[in-house]
């Protein structure tokens, strides 16, 4: 009988433990794959759990923008590309960056060797794909500060509107085209290019670089002391699922490919993406670095005639989070 209680009462304490979880709606901005992996081993390993949360995970895709969600009201946090976010900042949806796990930019481009391109001063008089909604404004900002007009005109470049796929410069319509080094690069490679046939451009390296993937909540609910809580826990255990993903890449890999409903994703190219995302959140405990947002905004500000944001942003980051998760 005693044996009977003792357990009846275990079980009403984690029914009461379940029932007392904290609900957290996260928004990825694009579809479930390794770009994403911390999250999923978070949710995976019982990250998420143990800080009394239960987090669902949205995809994202073309048609979904992580800012609209967060607007609507359909998502408690979002992760967004800085240019994205401040750009929605500047124009009234006051985001703002409460974590950063991606420490660099995967952001490239990939051209045809035999173009003769070998430096980006070579990009003048060539086509170029560029992914737009926002991702254009470091490519535009990085041939600002080279001087290549990006209007097509003799001396400049032709940017040409780059779907999400590698065919604009597998049929030889562009002579580059934007890809990520964990994604549309070994697209290229596996539809039969050889890397020798290939040069990249990281923007890393030229100094254009501007932030991914970073979580985002909306302003107002940072001075609700209940939601503040729910994002130092959500933010704590995102992060262990990260560095998790990092020293289990294969593993990490493998969890993303068993969330992935859409059944599109395939072993070897999830392992492969992890191994290279790995890359990009190394070296970050989750808190905003001041120097890559500086970086982010100078890039951002100097695009050219049309920059994405106008004038230094204010308030668009805090370390209000990351200060009570990462002590």
């Amino acid at each position: 009988m005693k044996t009977f209680l003792i357990g009846a009462v275990s079980a009403l304490a984690l029914t009461s433990a379940a029932q007392a979880a904290d609900d957290v709606t996260l928004q990825l901005k694009w579809v479930t794959q390794a770009q994403f992996a911390g999250y999923y081993v978070a949710l995976d390993q019982g990250f998420y759990e143990e800080e009394g949360l239960n987090v669902t995970i949205k995809p994202g895709g073309p048609d979904i923008a992580p800012a609209q969600v967060i607007a609507g009201g359909g998502a408690d946090v979002v992760l967004d590309w800085m240019p994205s976010a401040l750009a929605s900042r500047e124009k009234g949806l006051p985001l703002v960056n409460i974590a950063q796990p991606f420490k660099s930019s995967g952001m490239m481009l990939t051209c045809w060797k035999d173009t003769g391109i070998e430096k980006p001063e070579d990009l003048k008089d060539k086509t170029i794909g560029v992914w737009f909604f926002g991702n254009e404004y470091p490519f535009l900002s990085w041939m600002s500060s080279l001087g290549i007009p990006t209007d097509g005109s003799e001396g400049g470049v032709t940017v040409l509107k780059q779907g999400f796929n590698v065919d604009p410069l597998l049929q030889r319509q562009a002579d580059c085209i934007s890809t990520m080094t964990y994604n549309e690069y070994w697209q290229v490679l596996d539809a039969g290019v050889t890397p020798e046939e290939l040069i990249t451009f990281k923007y890393e390296d030229q100094g254009v670089a501007t932030l991914e993937d970073g979580i985002y909540v909306m302003e107002e609910n940072l001075a609700d002391p209940e939601f503040e809580d729910k994002m130092v826990r959500f933010v704590r255990a995102s992060m262990k699922g990260w560095k998790w993903a990092e020293e289990n890449s294969d593993d990490a890999a493998m969890i993303v490919l068993d969330n992935d409903e859409t059944g599109a994703q395939t072993e070897t190219h999830q392992k492969r993406m992890m191994g290279e995302i790995a890359k990009l959140t190394a070296g970050s405990n989750g808190a905003l670095d001041e120097a890559d947002y500086q970086r982010t905004v100078d890039t951002l500000l100097g695009g050219g005639s049309d920059p994405v944001i106008t004038k230094e942003p204010e308030g668009a980051w805090t370390h209000q989070i990351t200060d009570k998760a990462l002590n």
